[in-house]
């Protein structure tokens, strides 16, 4: 890369060093005066830049001390080191849903693996959830994420222990692809129980940070990076999280940026379901319980979740005249066919032909001039699901 586009891309990777995730007045300035434009500025005589109000001279000379020890060259060349790139808003990987993020938009995000992250966000879905997880969410999180995986969608989450864990777990094991976007560098692997994991990660799918090589993890990073995860994917589906989980943070940033959200319901008595009730209860989230179900909501028209129903029993088979018939037996002793039609409102002959058609499927046997109920074929399910009919 040479001329401007290597201006660019050096600007891009130093401000990285400069600029916190999520710096709206960074973002700004970016805007108004460029990525090398801005750098130029911190780097080059106080008179010339007046940054706008609200930035004291403190924050000023932070800025201006970051931009003067930054060296992005050797940034790309320690990235190259680990097995990473940098990607940045108009090169070609650059997935332009970040975009809408306005001022808030990483300034670049730096990617450990292989594939092309524009186009794996164009099919991706975020599972996230409870850090401290129980065993039903760590199951609820590993079977969706594996559906979706065999679905051809990309499982995004932010490899924390609990449910990002195994959300990344269960992508990983059906064979699909998944990426971790992490708080920190995408060299460094947080948490450290987790660098096997992140590894594995890397190898089959991606690993994303904002934060340049080398950079640790703090509170507040853990809390903007919800925001690319937002906006990074088509839905978020949050599987456990409390009151004041960052998993709602994400959940509803995706609503705003007009991404799908969703939440699997938990045991009512579970104060780790709790915020994904909060969620159901008002309206911010579509319940969903497997990975054909966030499909439906996420995935494009006709790919519909099969309809729930009850078993189809060997009773709601009959047309309602046998049916009827069939109802007028007595239990424990066996009736007449004249028996039957006054019970049943019909005709004698009509009765003895249902009685007939009911005896050749196995509900009920002759015993001499009568008839009784035999073994109840009427609870034996015959059938426990039926394909989805109609529209949406």
């Amino acid at each position: 890369m040479t001329g401007a586009g290597e201006e660019e891309l050096l600007a891009r990777v130093a401000l990285t060093r400069v600029l916190e995730p999520g710096d709206a007045r960074g973002g700004r300035w970016i805007r108004e005066h460029g990525a090398a434009g801005l750098l130029r500025l911190l780097t080059g005589p106080e008179a010339q830049w007046q940054p706008p109000p609200g930035v004291g001279p403190e924050r000023l000379a932070a800025y201006r001390r970051r931009a003067e020890l930054a060296d992005p060259r050797r940034d790309l060349e320690l990235a190259a080191g680990a097995g990473c790139r940098f990607v940045f808003p108009g090169c070609a990987q650059w997935p332009t849903q970040l975009d809408d993020l306005g001022d808030e938009r990483p300034v670049g995000l730096w990617l450990r693996g292989r594939p092309n992250l524009r186009t794996w966000a164009l099919r991706s879905v975020a599972v996230v959830g409870a850090r401290a997880c129980t065993p039903y969410g760590a199951h609820m999180a590993q079977t969706l994420a594996a559906g979706l995986a065999e679905r051809g969608w990309v499982v995004v989450s932010g490899a924390a222990f609990g449910i990002d864990g195994a959300a990344h777990r269960g992508a990983l094991a059906a064979g699909g692809a998944t990426a971790a976007v992490l708080a920190c560098g995408a060299d460094v692997a947080y948490p450290r129980g987790h660098a096997g994991l992140l590894g594995r990660i890397a190898g089959q799918g991606l690993v994303v940070g904002e934060l340049p090589p080398g950079s640790h993890p703090t509170r507040s990073r853990f809390v903007l990076r919800n925001r690319v995860i937002a906006a990074l994917t088509r839905g978020t589906v949050v599987v456990e999280a409390a009151h004041r989980s960052g998993s709602l943070v994400t959940a509803r940033r995706a609503q705003r940026l007009g991404r799908f959200t969703m939440g699997v319901p938990g045991p009512a008595t579970s104060g780790l379901s709790a915020g994904v009730h909060e969620l159901l209860r008002g309206g911010e989230a579509v319940l969903v319980t497997d990975a054909a179900e966030v499909v439906e909501v996420v995935g494009s028209m006709g790919e519909l979740a099969p309809e729930r129903r009850g078993p189809v029993l060997a009773r709601d088979l009959l047309d309602r005249d046998t049916a009827r018939v069939l109802e007028a037996l007595p239990a424990g002793r066996p009736a007449t066919a004249a028996e039957l039609a006054l019970a049943a409102g019909t005709g004698t002959d009509e009765v003895i032909g249902r009685l007939y058609e009911l005896h050749s499927l196995g509900f009920v046997e002759r015993q001499g001039d009568g008839w009784q109920l035999s073994g109840d074929p009427a609870g034996e399910a015959v059938q426990t699901r039926v394909p989805r009919r109609g529209g949406r």
